[in-house]
């Protein structure tokens, strides 16, 4: 009876360990991603998907993977919920969240204080209030994004980058 529990224990590790080392990353593609995240902030081509959402005063809510902002050199469209207090209601109730296509924004990226990472600042002009967007880029394409607007408390999001494959 040892020597079956023995054995299986063994097997199950051996499944264990072949699992692991097939999901993970070598330097060399950690590399790699670093640089692609780096070229797509500088640019700046990249599309940030919204996993989580942090209202303030509540607690973390899971979205669904629906949400995003799609950054470019010349548009920036952001499609995100809202959650929190709002100071002044949009007359049309469609308008609630962050539903907009911005052409007139100021994109300043530099490199974060922490070591591997980014901070990128939006700066919206055509919209009818100052709305910021703060993100904090890492190289292994993690990302947050925190929310300043005058109209609302702010609101902060987690989530991942994703790159424009080149064709």
């Amino acid at each position: 009876m040892k020597k079956l529990s023995l054995f299986s224990i063994a097997g199950l590790l051996s499944v264990l360990s072949f699992c692991a080392c097939g999901s993970a990353q070598t330097a060399v593609e950690k590399e790699k991603l670093a640089a692609d995240v780096g070229n797509a902030v500088k640019v700046p081509d990249f599309t940030f998907k919204a996993t989580y959402a942090y209202p303030t005063g509540y607690k973390s809510i899971y979205l669904s993977p629906y949400y995003d902002v799609k950054v470019s050199p010349d548009t920036v469209i952001a499609y995100l919920p809202y959650y929190g207090r709002a100071y002044r209601a949009p007359m049309d109730p469609r308008e609630g969240g962050y539903r907009f296509t911005s052409t007139d924004f100021e994109y300043k990226a530099d490199k974060g204080n922490k070591k591997r990472n980014w901070d990128v600042v939006i700066t919206f002009r055509d919209l009818d209030r100052p709305v910021t967007f703060r993100f904090d880029i890492w190289d292994n394409g993690m990302a947050r994004l925190s929310v300043n607007d005058t109209d609302r408390q702010q609101i902060s999001f987690q989530g991942d980058i994703v790159l424009r494959k080149e064709e």
